[in-house]
């Protein structure tokens, strides 16, 4: 994956929280996906039950520093003087984050027109405070519905490596953060509102939820070599084969079967899916990706999910 040199990146829709520090504490709302990671996206919805959230239902965006702990601010000096070149992203994993979330909302604005209201991403480290609860790094990348942002400790790109094994790279990077943007739209049509919270199985409304957010991600990657941002140039300059297999390499290993088989008890159990097969979501992945159209992503019309 290669991005555009001589661009400019937008860190406004950023929020900077890294080292700040700021405690657990409750919250309302509850959490979406956790990046879509199996048991990782289970600990951000057990934290968040058990610290008071409720139900799934949005709300209008809050503040820019509204959700923020006792004594933690956001700060974007440094990210926006490191960030300030569109080829910075091709070094810095950081940067590079900075540019997926330019262009999925770009994409997103102009697919959706007046229905998409941007949101921001959260860069913490540690623990931060939600509007759906306390989260840690452990949590995984995730969206709250409650605030409408997505939150993610950038380690997190580190652990995909290290523990779920996964090959890794910038634009599985990208993969994962628009597949939270997708859970985002999804909050912003109502999709999620057709879901009972907590619940599981392998046809479940929370898991056609999640490979509809992979689905959504793979739009985007179909048109991000070509989506302009405001000078009217894409931010993205190529996507390769090898960067998409990387993508479903990622996405094998963060399905259900695979996370219970690997890094659970050994036992896959269907019952308990949450985020679908790693067969389902290569497939949803792709299915958004070949045909670049979020109608295509209607897993909620299908008895089929492969």
């Amino acid at each position: 994956m290669r991005y555009r040199e001589g661009g400019d990146l937008d860190t406004s829709s950023i929020q900077d929280r890294r080292g700040r520090g700021g405690g657990l504490g409750g919250g309302r709302g509850l959490a979406v996906g956790g990046g879509g990671l199996g048991v990782v996206g289970l600990l951000v919805l057990v934290l968040v039950q058990v610290l008071g959230g409720g139900g799934g239902g949005g709300g209008a965006a809050l503040g820019a520093l509204e959700g923020l702990g006792q004594g933690q601010t956001a700060d974007n000096s440094a990210l926006e003087q490191s960030c300030d070149d569109s080829g910075d992203a091709n070094s810095s994993v950081e940067c590079a984050v900075v540019a997926d979330i330019d262009s999925i909302q770009d994409y997103w604005s102009q697919t959706l027109g007046s229905q998409y209201v941007p949101t921001d991403t959260v860069f913490f480290s540690g623990q931060t405070q939600t509007s759906c609860g306390g989260a840690t790094s452990g949590s995984g990348p995730f969206y709250c519905p409650a605030d409408e942002f997505v939150y993610i400790d950038l380690s997190f790109f580190d652990t995909l490596r290290s523990q779920f094994g996964a090959e890794g790279g910038a634009f599985p990077n990208a993969y994962v953060l628009a597949h939270e943007y997708g859970h985002h739209v999804q909050n912003l049509l109502g999709t999620n509102q057709q879901v009972t919270p907590g619940e599981a199985g392998p046809t479940s409304g929370t898991v056609r939820l999640e490979l509809q957010a992979d689905c959504y991600a793979g739009t985007w990657a179909n048109h991000a070599e070509t989506v302009p941002d405001e000078s009217g140039a894409p931010l993205i300059a190529e996507i390769t084969q090898d960067d998409v297999d990387r993508a479903l390499d990622t996405a094998g290993r963060i399905g259900d079967d695979f996370i219970q088989e690997n890094l659970g008890g050994g036992t896959v159990d269907q019952d308990a899916f949450t985020h679908g097969s790693s067969e389902q979501r290569r497939r949803w992945f792709l299915t958004g990706y070949r045909t670049g159209d979020p109608a295509q992503c209607d897993t909620f019309a299908t008895d089929d999910l492969g």
